[in-house]
């Protein structure tokens, strides 16, 4: 009879961006009673980054501990992106069971998809949390369908399929197993009670020789590298000499310094952990993901962890436009360097190689999103560098090059989808599915090269008129798609001059195309101040003054009213590049600039390519 730990459970907890889970966590925090009475706890506790927080998504896995009773449940939270597959995989190696979250109203969304198929591949027990039972136009039935559909789909077996479901309202902190809103129960009882019912507890072999498999990493400044994961077996103590086994197959020893456990948010430290508990280790310098801590005298690694291979890089460069060094505080390359090393501590599926130049890196990373945060963190912390056009990574399969194939699923109005079919049709996309659930809603689902949807968000909502919702997440790697893919279509209106953008130029030009910058807004001789109307490139003149005379016009000046400029956001402007710009972000700006500053030096170079 194999012996188990009644007092502990391991969860992961999935759910698509935005659909209650870090509000769910917070209640179960609140009504378990881990934090004390008096204690001030923030909203959405679990998103601890600024940007985290304002954009409402999970980067970084985190783990939060419950004491529920006499039992402890350790809850892992997934970050719903595809963009931080890594992350997702490693955890659900550390948990024995997942709660997946849906929304009453939406359903399954493909991000849910890509999380769950990596739960349900690591064979574990899933319980089902429809959540926000409280909205209006809840469809509870449909969903639990919709959820059962995913699991056959994903290849889910028998004992997986037979999952519990609750019904809940996260935001009032209610639960009921009926999916009548007004049946509730005015607690989370019943959702605690499935956890501990459903979820299998760890094997206790804390008898066993040592294994403990590190699943990610976290820095501090006192401590070094940290690596959090689990005691798969045995037992782990402060002052213990134990090997590392790292992944090359060499052993190194040293002496663990400190544990720490989980408890609420905090992190407690502790002398010991056994099989099952989910501990972080400090004293190792060197400790890599996937990596096994164990008895000098009894070295026995577990296999390693998979980490996911990026998909799309961008080279980071030292901002050398007119402005650079006006606004940030870390401009060298030695500084950008160090930074983007620093980030290679915790952030294990970004890579980042030097070029022939000292003063650009290729950084590779799992999307737009993954390297946009990181680009948003650092001009936050003070620095300026300018960033390329993203491109996609082609891989070599059995000798064919292969790119990234994402999955996209769309939910528009009936009579938005002959505009979206035809959008992807050109970007190479190939339609697998079409819902029209009755309701004038359309749920389309294609595959697209992931170059094609670069840049198509901004697109997708002009041709939704903002109706539309895109969702899509990487799908595989498949042969490279011949022809052009995607990329814009317009050309750029780019300021002749250095100076500050003038309202009279501005309505003068408006005409020409849409403008990106405001009426005093400082410019300089190579940046792009709009888009034009047509396909090609147009140099003007932005910081034209009115000629003042003393003659009286006959036509006296009509108030003229301005469009109001589009200021683009950071992942927008990203999206927009073309092979020849760059995109100069600063701690205060963010501007689109040719990466050839001088219109007659522009024009030779593109004499010289067609020759």
């Amino acid at each position: 009879m194999m012996n188990i730990r009644e007092d502990l459970r391991n969860i992961a907890i999935i759910a698509h961006v935005d659909h209650g889970k870090t509000t769910l966590v917070d209640q179960l925090l609140k009504q378990s009673g881990t934090f004390r009475e008096n204690e001030d706890v923030a909203e959405r506790v679990m998103d601890s980054n600024d940007l985290e927080r304002e954009r409402g998504i999970t980067i970084l896995a985190k783990n939060t501990a419950i004491q529920y009773k006499d039992k402890k449940i350790n809850i892992m939270d997934t970050p719903g992106h595809a963009d931080f597959g890594g992350e997702v995989e490693r955890i659900m190696k550390m948990v024995d069971g997942v709660l997946l979250i849906v929304d009453a109203y939406e359903g399954c969304m493909p991000q849910t998809r890509f999380v769950l198929k990596k739960a349900l591949e690591q064979k574990l027990i899933p319980i089902v949390v429809v959540n926000k039972i409280d909205r209006p136009f809840t469809r509870p039935a449909e969903v639990v369908d919709e959820v059962l559909d995913l699991f056959i789909d994903l290849g889910a077996e028998e004992e997986q399929l037979d999952f519990p479901v609750i019904y809940a309202s996260g935001i009032n902190g209610t639960a009921s197993l009926d999916p009548d809103p007004d049946k509730q129960e005015d607690s989370l009882t019943i959702l605690f009670e499935t956890i501990i019912e459903k979820i299998p507890a760890p094997v206790e072999n804390s008898d066993e020789p040592l294994q403990f498999q590190v699943t990610m990493l976290d820095y501090n400044d006192y401590l070094g590298r940290i690596g959090i994961g689990r005691v798969f077996r045995g037992k782990i103590s402060v002052g213990q000499q134990v090997a590392l086994m790292k992944l090359d197959g060499t052993a190194k020893q040293f002496r663990v310094t400190k544990l720490f456990g989980f408890h609420g948010l905090k992190r407690m430290e502790i002398n010991e952990a056994k099989a099952g508990d989910l501990i972080a280790v400090s004293g190792m310098e060197e400790i890599n993901v996937g990596e096994t801590v164990c008895p000098i005298d009894n070295k026995d690694p577990l296999p390693p962890l998979r980490i996911d291979e990026p998909t799309l890089q961008m080279t980071f460069l030292v901002n050398n436009s007119p402005f650079a060094g006006r606004e940030g505080k870390f401009i060298t390359s030695r500084k950008i360097e160090e930074r983007l090393r620093a980030e290679l501590e915790t952030d294990v599926s970004l890579k980042v190689e030097n070029t022939e130049s000292p003063e650009a890196w290729i950084v590779s990373g799992r999307g737009e999103l993954h390297l946009s945060i990181l680009i948003e963190n650092m001009r936050r912390e003070g620095y300026e560098l300018q960033v390329s056009k993203p491109e996609v990574i082609i891989r070599e399969i059995d000798g064919v090059p292969c790119e990234p194939i994402e999955r996209v699923q769309i939910d528009v109005p009936e009579e938005y989808t002959g505009a979206i079919m035809e959008a992807l049709g050109e970007r190479k996309g190939e339609m697998q599915d079409m819902v029209n659930n009755g309701s004038g809603q359309v749920r389309l689902e294609f595959l697209v090269p992931a170059r094609g949807m670069i840049g198509y968000a901004t697109e997708f909502m002009t041709q939704t008129r903002g109706y539309g919702i895109l969702n899509h997440s990487f799908d595989s790697y498949q042969p490279v798609i011949h022809g052009e893919v995607g990329g814009r279509r317009q050309g750029v209106l780019v300021s002749q001059e250095t100076g500050k953008a003038t309202q009279y130029s501005i309505i003068q030009l408006e005409d020409r195309g849409t403008i990106f910058v405001e009426p005093g807004t400082e410019v300089y001789e190579g940046m792009i101040i709009g888009e034009h109307n047509r396909e090609n490139d147009l140099t003007v003149n932005i910081v034209k003054m009115k000629q003042m005379t003393n003659m009286r016009s006959s036509t006296k000046d009509h108030t003229v009213t301005m469009k109001k400029p589009k200021i683009m956001t950071l992942e927008e402007s990203l999206e927009y590049l073309n092979d020849d710009e760059y995109c100069e972000v600063t701690p205060k700006s963010i501007r689109l600039r040719k990466k050839i500053l001088n219109k007659s030096e522009r024009e030779k170079m593109e004499k010289r390519k067609k020759n």
